[in-house]
């Protein structure tokens, strides 16, 4: 059969075409993944890796195998309104602290107002980006749309840490709270309580591009 690469090409989104991004996700497997924590399950749907709770379970994580210092990072994010989530970057988990629970920071994926933020995952720090709790329970104040496919850009060089949803300005940190200047990406499935659930959260047209 005859191949067309303009064919090909019309069929990449736009934004997947930046110049030396690459995909983290290979769309049929999780090679180059590993979970830490929790026990939510990851799946794969199409091109798509779907997050599940698990009734009573802590945080879980789907890590990538290679740390990442600076890079731009890229995705669609698409949760359950009831599941707060997010994504770690720069993370680690260790055995030597708390056990290996993951730790670092964390750009949040919620409905609650807060979307694009940057949360102190295991670190005891809350919000690292403190104006956060100015859009806590005031949706209308993001970019987020709640229920719709979300686009997420993160850009981390040096300490400093930028985010956007939807082409809109979240997030602009200086980190000098973490010393986290390399570490791990992370998808995370938040824990729920007994009871609860359960929820998913789903992530396609995962992109980095490296910066030097």
């Amino acid at each position: 059969m005859r191949f067309s690469l303009a064919l090909l090409i019309a069929s990449i989104p736009a934004f997947a075409l930046a110049e030396d991004a690459r995909p983290l996700f290979d769309g049929k497997s999780l090679t180059g993944w590993m979970q830490r924590n929790g026990t939510a399950s990851y799946r794969i749907e199409g091109d798509t890796i779907v997050g599940k709770t698990s009734e009573g379970s802590p945080n879980s994580f789907l890590f990538t195998e290679k740390p990442y210092g600076d890079f731009e990072l890229s995705f669609e994010v698409k949760v359950d309104d009831e599941l707060n989530s997010g994504v770690q970057i720069r993370s680690a988990s260790i055995p030597e602290k708390d056990g290996g629970r993951v730790h670092g920071p964390q750009v949040e994926i919620s409905t609650d107002g807060c979307a694009g933020f940057v949360y102190g995952e295991g670190l005891g720090t809350g919000w690292l980006t403190k104006e956060a709790d100015g859009f806590k329970g005031k949706p209308e104040k993001s970019p987020f749309k709640a229920g719709e496919w979300n686009k997420y850009t993160i850009v981390a060089k040096g300490k400093s840490i930028k985010t956007t949803i939807n082409g809109k300005p979240v997030a602009d940190l200086v980190d000098e709270t973490t010393g986290m200047l390399s570490g791990h990406i992370g998808l995370q499935v938040h824990g729920i309580a007994k009871g609860a659930g359960p929820y998913e959260v789903r992530w396609k047209n995962i992109l980095i591009k490296e910066l030097k």
